[in-house]
C-alpha cells in the first residue's frame, strides 16, 4: 500500500470535506428543480476540469480556464442572486435552540420519528372540497423564513387548521376570502394578507394573480403555496417559484409532509 503514502489525510482535511459537502447538498438543494441546477452542474464540470489541469501540470490551459473561473464570480452573482439570497435568509434565519428545527437542516440524514406538525390532510380535504365548488384560494405555508413583513398587511388570526374552517375562510361570501392565509406550524395566523405579485413573463397567461402571488412569495422565501384556481377548479403547488408536479392528492400528501418535516 505505499502508493497510498502520499495521501496524509488529518482531522482538518476530514471537517473540510464535511463542510463542502454539507455547502454542495445545500446550494444544490436552493438551485434543484430550476433552469439554475443545469447551470450549477456546469460550473462543478468546469471547476472538476480546471483542478484536474492543474493537477496535471497543464499551466496554459489550466491558467485560462482560472481566469474564466475569476472573471465570470460576478456573472454567476448576477444569475444566482435568487438563490443566494434565499441562501443568505436561510442561514440568518437557522435557530439551533429548537431540536426539531435543528434536524430539519439535516433531513438528507433521514432522522427517524420527525414529522410535521401542520395537518396537511384537512388542508388538502378543503382544498379537494374548494375545487369541486370552483372557490378560489391562497394558502402560504411559513417555515424557516419569517413571513412577518406581509402577515402585517392582513387580519391576524390564531386558528387551529381543521377543513371546516378552512373552507369557510374562502367561501365567496366570507369578508375573509379575498388574499391569501399564512399558516405557522399548524395554526392560521392570518388572512386576507396582500402578497406581492410577480410579473415573470415565463408564467403562463392563463394563470392569474392568485398564481403570480404565490410564485412570488416562494420565489422570495422558502414558504409552500397552495392554490385553488376559481377559472379551473386546479389545485397548485407551488415551492421556490416553480409548479410542482403531482398525480393526485395522496402524492400531493406525501411530498407536503417530507417537504414541512
Amino acid at each position: 500500500m505505499d502508493f497510498l503514502n502520499f495521501i496524509d489525510l488529518k482531522i482538518t482535511d476530514l471537517i473540510d470535506i464535511v463542510l463542502v459537502a454539507i455547502l454542495l447538498y445545500y446550494i444544490y438543494k436552493l438551485v434543484r428543480g430550476s433552469v439554475a441546477i443545469n447551470i450549477f452542474i456546469g460550473i462543478v464540470i468546469v471547476w472538476g476540469f480546471w483542478k484536474l489541469t492543474e493537477l496535471l501540470g497543464m499551466k496554459m490551459i489550466s491558467s485560462m480556464v482560472g481566469a474564466f473561473m475569476q472573471v465570470g464570480l460576478i456573472a454567476l452573482i448576477i444569475v444566482f442572486q435568487q438563490e443566494i439570497r434565499k441562501f443568505l435568509l436561510m442561514i440568518g434565519s437557522t435557530n439551533f435552540s429548537n431540536k426539531k428545527n435543528f434536524l430539519k437542516h439535516f433531513k438528507f440524514l433521514k432522522q427517524e420519528g420527525l414529522s410535521t406538525s401542520i395537518n396537511v390532510d384537512a388542508l388538502l380535504y378543503a382544498c379537494q372540497n374548494m375545487a369541486t365548488t370552483r372557490t378560489g384560494a391562497l394558502i402560504v405555508i411559513e417555515q424557516k423564513h419569517s413571513l412577518d413583513f406581509v402577515k402585517s398587511s392582513g387580519d391576524k388570526m390564531y386558528i387551529e387548521i381543521t377543513q371546516p374552517i378552512i373552507e369557510s375562510i374562502f367561501y365567496k361570501n366570507s369578508p375573509l376570502h379575498d388574499g391569501a392565509v399564512v399558516i405557522v406550524n399548524n395554526y392560521i395566523v392570518a388572512t386576507r394578507v396582500i402578497l406581492p405579485v410577480s410579473n415573470e413573463r415565463t408564467i403562463p397567461l392563463h394563470y392569474g394573480l392568485r398564481h403570480r402571488a404565490a410564485v412570488s412569495i416562494t420565489e422570495k422565501t422558502d414558504a409552500i403555496g397552495l392554490v385553488v384556481s376559481e377559472e379551473t377548479g386546479n389545485i397548485s403547488c407551488i415551492k421556490n417559484g416553480e409548479f410542482i408536479t403531482f398525480k393526485d392528492l395522496t402524492e400531493l400528501s406525501a411530498i407536503l409532509k417530507e417537504d414541512l418535516i
